[in-house]
């Protein structure tokens, strides 16, 4: 056998020492952001747990606003009043959304579960075993009594699928995550930041029924929180869409 150089030694043994010094930045990082996201969790009164390490760690690491995927949608109409936009008027097209149903006893939680659950389905727990990519906006199907002055506590959260992924959605390993078509559809959108809570959604669904010429042309009951920031974030960017009855 012939003998190893000093020079080449020297270079294999860097290399895997390069290697170990990775890993365990990568550790750090990933405690790092565990820690971060339960301290978050913890405010919405959510466990978060440590196998929701990883695709915290992938979701972040992707998360660049560049790569996000937008759900395509065309513009029917914007309503304005000097100067501020009242809502829009948009239609959605036909599409292919993973989707579960939540139940807790707040709305905060509810939304931080299921997007937990859907984070990873996302991130590899799927049939293809990749990455899929993150399309905003993340959205929250909520329901109300007939007169609009109380929300139920079944939600449904929602990730439209990328576009490549449209005809022949992985299968998620999560049996609570559900493939579901829904059909075209106009909504009217209006725009709102902060947190979502049951207080909030039901002042923004009241704002909008408030300023529609035809809310009567609406759903009265179901309702959809279209968030574009992670639930961890403070000042969150969301929009309250009324959907067009059928």
């Amino acid at each position: 056998l012939a003998e190893e150089s000093p020079d080449s030694a020297y270079h294999s043994h860097g290399s895997s020492l390069e290697e170990e010094a990775a890993e365990r930045m990568d550790d750090e990082e990933q405690e790092r952001l565990l820690s971060y996201w339960q301290n978050v969790g913890r405010g919405h009164q959510v466990d978060v747990p440590r196998d929701m390490a990883e695709p915290i760690q992938q979701l972040t690491r992707n998360n660049n606003p560049q790569e996000r995927q937008t759900i395509p949608f065309t513009l029917i109409q914007r309503k304005e009043k000097l100067g501020d936009l009242l809502y829009e008027k948009r239609q959605y097209g036909k599409a292919k959304w993973a989707c579960i149903k939540m139940k807790e006893k707040q709305y905060e939680q509810s939304i931080c579960l299921g997007f937990m659950k859907l984070m990873r389905y996302i991130c590899e727990q799927n049939s293809s075993g990749l990455y899929l990519g993150i399309t905003i906006p993340i959205v929250t199907i909520v329901h109300t009594n007939e007169a609009q002055s109380a929300m139920s506590q079944a939600v449904t959260v929602a990730y439209y699928l990328p576009e490549v992924l449209q005809d022949e959605p992985p299968h998620p390993f999560d049996s609570d995550i559900i493939i579901e078509e829904w059909p075209a559809t106009i909504v009217y959108s209006r725009s709102f930041r902060g947190i979502t809570n049951e207080d909030s959604i039901m002042r923004e669904i009241n704002l909008l029924a408030a300023i529609l010429e035809s809310p009567e042309l609406c759903l009265r009951d179901t309702f959809i929180i279209a968030g574009y920031t992670n639930p961890a974030a403070a000042n969150r960017h969301n929009e309250i869409w009324f959907l067009q009855r059928p």
